[in-house]
């Protein structure tokens, strides 16, 4: 089964129809299909899980920026660190990541599977062993990397500090001090531009199966997160 019917199938659940007014409203299914076929742009390869819009206004590449998140709750500005990677470096880099965040964290399991236009759900767990989670996560790589209805954060609340790596396959740090993290980026070859536009930032479509459907559902039992919604 195509991206095309994958997306159309699983991310649109029943009842649910594809959004007008966008890049791909008036072409046909093959010119549709030719689009979403394609994951390479210059050397930036793409996962299975997320497509640009067709009129391209973002081109997916590497790199990272820093950027300020407002809570507008709370009105407190917490830096951030953004970060997009090639498929071929993408879960290395998310697993070094995780390093300065210490020995024992919190995972956040953000699933958008069963959604009927109400958003996403998350999951928690707190207080996992680092090695634990991470020989975890390896099991399940192929679901992080190529599932569009799968995030997952990993955080501790004590310094704070957390790293997302999320349904779009981006990366992004918050805290008051990124510095390790930058450095990670770059001996990575993910390099700091300010000028770098993520996929996000457009129209773009998501990617699911029932495989990886299921595979989040012995995920969550694994981090022993059934029934802790946030």
């Amino acid at each position: 089964m195509g991206f095309l019917k994958r997306f159309f199938k699983n991310v649109f659940h029943d009842g649910a129809t594809a959004p007008t007014g966008n890049s791909f409203e008036h072409l046909s299914e093959e010119q549709i299909e030719a689009h979403l076929g394609v994951n390479r742009y210059n050397s930036f390869e793409l996962t299975d899980a997320v497509r640009p819009s067709y009129d391209l206004k973002v081109v997916p590449s590497q790199g990272y920026r820093r950027d300020v998140y407002h809570d507008e709750e709370t009105r407190a500005s917490v830096p951030v660190l953004m970060a997009a990677a090639t498929k071929s470096v993408l879960f290395d880099v998310f697993m070094d990541l995780l390093e300065p965040l210490g020995c024992e964290v919190d995972v956040v399991l953000e699933t958008s599977h069963t959604r009927d236009g109400a958003g996403h759900v998350d999951l928690y767990r707190e207080h996992i062993d680092m090695p634990v989670l991470k020989s975890i996560l390896w099991e399940y790589e192929d679901l992080l990397l190529n599932d569009g209805c799968t995030g997952i954060a990993v955080l501790n609340p004590n310094i704070p500090l957390e790293v997302q790596f999320d349904e779009h396959k981006l990366l992004i740090v918050y805290g008051n001090e990124l510095t390790s993290f930058a450095e990670i980026l770059d001996d990575r070859c993910v390099r700091n531009s300010d000028e770098i536009r993520f996929i996000t930032e457009a129209e773009h479509v998501h990617s699911s199966s029932e495989k990886y459907q299921q595979q989040f559902e012995e995920l969550k039992m694994r981090l022993g997160m059934d029934g802790h919604y946030c």
